[in-house]
């Protein structure tokens, strides 16, 4: 996997966390996972097509999706949420659209090529993402609100 496919989510998942929670966001040591790993229980997955393909994942805790969604409705004037609802899903969702968007955007002016798919937000214990033939990438990004794990699996199509 090489690292011009990563960097631009790495980035802009720092960027995009800070500047929507308002709070300081510490990168983590990158790691690889073997191609079955367990997800942490709130998954945004959002599969990539073109010149590459894979999948980005935002990998988090159900505690830290709720904390993270109440940061982000707080910013606009909106309630808090206690559990992982309607609300919470959206917003969790919405989070992974700006973050692929502004990674997407970035890897489209260096010349790459390829397509998203919306965000498909996946919920559960004891759940596992297999991907075949690819390791997967995982940076943490530490917050007061928890830990988000960009994980990332992609490869060249040929």
């Amino acid at each position: 996997m090489r690292v011009e496919y990563i960097n631009p989510f790495v980035e802009s998942a720092h960027n995009v966390l800070t500047e929507v929670l308002q709070v300081e966001v510490q990168r983590g040591e990158l790691f690889l996972k073997s191609t079955a790993s367990p997800v942490l229980g709130v998954a945004a997955i959002i599969g990539l097509a073109g010149d590459v393909e894979g999948r980005v994942l935002l990998d988090m805790s159900r505690d830290t999706a709720i904390q993270v969604a109440t940061a982000m409705l707080k910013s606009m004037d909106m309630d808090a949420i206690t559990e992982l609802n309607e609300m919470g899903r959206a917003t969790i969702t919405e989070l992974a659209n700006m973050i692929t968007g502004q990674a997407v955007t970035k890897l489209h002016d260096l010349g790459f090529k390829f397509d998203l798919t919306p965000p498909a937000l996946v919920t559960g214990d004891n759940m596992e993402i297999s991907n075949t033939n690819v390791e997967a990438l995982i940076v943490p990004m530490e917050m007061p609100q928890g830990r988000i794990e960009i994980n990332v699996a992609i490869r060249e199509r040929g």
